[in-house]
């Protein structure tokens, strides 16, 4: 890992958190409720708000997995655009900080800054998420296959658009690294 990654990484961190306490406009309307056990595992990203921490990568992919204390390990990796060999990773912790709010989550890739992750969509089985923070600064789609159906993710960035992210600069991650 370079100091470049981990370097943009702790910046979007901080940003993220800065962003996330904040937000000035309307709440933002999250899934009534998230199986923590059934979120984990991989997860391809379809398209994002472009991000200072995952500036110049392709093939991005977050891997959700339990800790023994209950919160979430999170390892996102992509390859670097025009070296695809060369893979870029952070580690970080999200955790549920009200129970009664599962869909809100936290994320911390440096301590001590922490940022919303926030579920605004989920599929009933699991196969696609939407991904944001209040500020709408940040918004993922994330898929558990490379691809979504094109009316799937019409619908999301539909969705997107009317909670009052700006979908024209969603930029689609590209998923044909080997």
């Amino acid at each position: 890992m370079t100091s470049r990654f981990i370097l943009s990484t702790v910046v979007g961190s901080f940003l993220l958190s800065i962003w996330g306490c904040a937000a000035s406009k309307s709440d933002l309307p999250v899934v009534n409720s998230v199986d923590i056990h059934k979120y984990l595992g991989p997860w391809y990203e379809i398209m994002r708000l472009p991000n200072s921490f995952e500036s110049g990568l392709t093939c991005v992919m977050a891997e959700y997995s339990l800790k023994p204390n209950g919160d979430i390990q999170v390892t996102n990796s992509g390859h670097k655009i025009g070296e695809t060999a060369t893979v870029k990773t952070a580690t970080g912790t999200a955790w549920i900080p009200d129970p009664a709010e599962p869909a809100k989550l936290k994320v911390r890739f440096f301590w001590p800054f922490s940022g919303n992750y926030w579920v605004l969509a989920l599929d009933s089985d699991y196969r696609y998420a939407m991904v944001g923070d209040p500020s709408r600064e940040y918004l993922w789609i994330l898929s558990r296959e490379k691809t979504l159906p094109a009316e799937t993710l019409h619908a999301l960035l539909s969705q997107a658009k009317a909670q009052g992210f700006d979908t024209a600069r969603l930029v689609q991650t590209g998923q044909d690294c080997s």
